[in-house]
């Protein structure tokens, strides 16, 4: 994940006139010029994360959650769970190392700064969260999936499976679980909710499952439905955001026939007007409402160029990968929430019908 980041802000600039800088950062995977890397097997895999240690994990219950306080404004009780699985952070050239340990401290300030702070914190008012730090594969896995590639992601994503069994053992107790995830994080949570819910008892549990960033067909699960209502539960939402009326390269090979939902309305209408966009937040820590409009189009989500004060920093992106959640992050905060509530009561109603 790139966030559009934003702090401190032209101070270098303009001196006294402008206190904060924005850097905006452009990434293409189709960009990335070819690299002089180590070839996978001639790299020592960091050490498997043991997920009984809560150093292993990035947020807990009773974990860094207290940093998040400024999100949660509901009072309500935390009935379900957030497992969320953070997008790729390791995108530097000149790192060579095709997983990252989860004991580097670089890396664990992006979780927590930029992924959990900017993405995960939509979903705190819907449950408890839980996110692990993983041995996450490098970007390059991608573009290089069948030179190593493919093993550095099977690495990250065995992380990610022995987190969520360690969290469904020592965590959970029965409550009923979000999954989220964006990039990266989407591709292994594709995996997850194949290898535990789909068409499995614990698919009963899944309220919902927000997993934008990574195309997804139509036929990619055989039990979990792309939800098409505000209220449905025990399915899936998917999106990849472009500035409006672009198709990007790879249209035709990566995204064209991919499901698309509209996440402001969470309903199959193809476009949402500026006043039912619920808030973008930047990453300046504001929410700016009514911000944006979108356009469903065939496996892509286009987007107006956003109305905030910065936007002129943002003309020439056409590709909005680094804000698929939070440019609706209050979109999502509500929808989740509305989710949960729409959970319990379709179990309270099975559970009556049943005595």
């Amino acid at each position: 994940m790139i966030v559009i980041s934003f702090n401190k802000m032209m101070s270098n600039y303009n001196r006294g006139f402008f206190k904060v800088f924005i850097i905006v950062v452009l990434f293409s995977i189709t960009s990335c010029k070819s690299l002089t890397v180590p070839t996978f097997s001639s790299q020592v895999s960091p050490a498997v994360p043991n997920y009984n240690e809560p150093s292993s994990w990035a947020v807990l219950p009773n974990k860094y959650s207290d940093k998040l306080s400024d999100w949660k404004t509901t009072k309500d009780s935390l009935v379900a769970d957030v497992f969320y699985v953070y997008p790729t952070l390791n995108i530097e050239k000149k790192d060579v190392r095709w997983n990252v340990p989860i004991e580097d401290i670089l890396q664990q300030e992006k979780v927590l700064e930029k992924a959990v702070y900017f993405q995960a914190s939509a979903f705190l008012n819907a449950g408890k969260l839980y996110v692990p730090f993983y041995r996450q594969a490098h970007l390059r896995s991608y573009s290089e999936y069948d030179n190593g590639g493919d093993k550095a992601l099977n690495i990250a994503y065995a992380d990610i499976k022995n987190a969520f069994i360690a969290y469904l053992e020592k965590y959970n107790n029965g409550r009923s679980i979000i999954i989220a995830a964006h990039s990266q994080g989407t591709t292994h949570a594709i995996q997850l909710l194949k290898d535990f819910f789909d068409g499995k008892p614990l698919h009963s549990k899944l309220i919902a499952a927000y997993i934008p960033g990574i195309a997804i067909k139509k036929n990619e699960f055989i039990n979990i439905p792309l939800m098409t209502s505000p209220t449905e539960t025990g399915g899936f939402v998917s999106w990849n955001t472009f500035k409006m009326n672009h198709y990007p390269k790879r249209y035709s090979s990566w995204y064209k026939g991919s499901v698309v939902s509209n996440p402001i309305s969470w309903n199959t209408a193809k476009t949402s007007s500026r006043k039912d966009h619920k808030g973008f937040l930047f990453s300046n820590g504001k929410l700016y409402k009514q911000a944006l409009k979108v356009k469903v189009a065939d496996g892509i989500l286009w987007t107006s160029l956003p109305h905030f004060p910065y936007r002129i920093f943002i003309l020439g992106k056409k590709r909005y990968h680094e804000g698929d959640i939070n440019l609706f992050w209050e979109d999502i905060r509500e929808n989740a929430l509305v989710r949960v509530h729409s959970y319990l009561k379709k179990n309270e109603m099975i559970t009556q019908n049943s005595n």
